[in-house]
């Protein structure tokens, strides 16, 4: 039972209670539909549609929660780094991300964005932005959009092999090391 349904959810934002609700059943593992969401959050099976359209456009808006979260791990209140070994510890955020809550994660990659009208184009925009302007500061000489799409590359490529089971997961300081070392790999090759 929900934290929703032990409190009796009366109509207050029902926008947050669905996205909650559907949040719980995520990461739970239980699949969803738009109906099992409103009995969730204790609303009527009609409720959802005065948000979402359908499901996708319910996954769309925990995609782009996902993508806040993410960048809040990444931004963590600390300044922007300032050498690599700082630029390295984002992929080792992002990775640790992914395999805390590899369904949302699943979700804010598994589908293609719609338009750039779109707020989860927007979120994931947000995501390259502060990759880049992390890179522009250790590298100011470096192309930072065409770094910062390689580290992503390198952090989600090695997010998914670990969610996937291509690399064993070991403990997390295992997982932080082996991330690190392949940034740094990465980042140390010079012409």
């Amino acid at each position: 039972m929900s934290t929703l349904e032990k409190s009796g959810y009366h109509h207050g934002d029902l926008r947050a209670a669905l996205l909650s609700a559907a949040m719980e059943m995520l990461e739970s593992g239980e699949p969803f539909s738009l109906r099992a969401v409103a009995r969730r959050a204790g609303v009527s099976q009609t409720a959802p549609y005065r948000h979402f359209k359908d499901r996708d456009a319910l996954e769309s808006a925990l995609a782009v929660e996902g993508f806040r979260n993410l960048l809040a791990d990444l931004g963590g209140g600390r300044d922007l780094p300032a050498a690599l070994p700082d630029l390295a510890e984002f992929a080792v955020t992002y990775v640790d991300f992914a395999l805390r809550r590899p369904a949302l994660f699943r979700v804010m990659f598994g589908k293609p964005c719609d338009d750039a009208a779109d707020e989860r184009v927007k979120a994931a925009d947000a995501l390259h932005e502060l990759l880049a302007d992390a890179l522009d500061r250790v590298l100011p000489d470096a192309d930072a959009s065409a770094l910062a799409t390689a580290g992503w590359g390198l952090a989600h490529g090695l997010a998914c092999l670990y969610l996937d089971g291509k690399l064993q997961a070991g403990s997390s300081k295992e997982v932080a090391d082996r991330v690190r070392s392949a940034f740094l790999a990465i980042t140390s090759v010079g012409p």
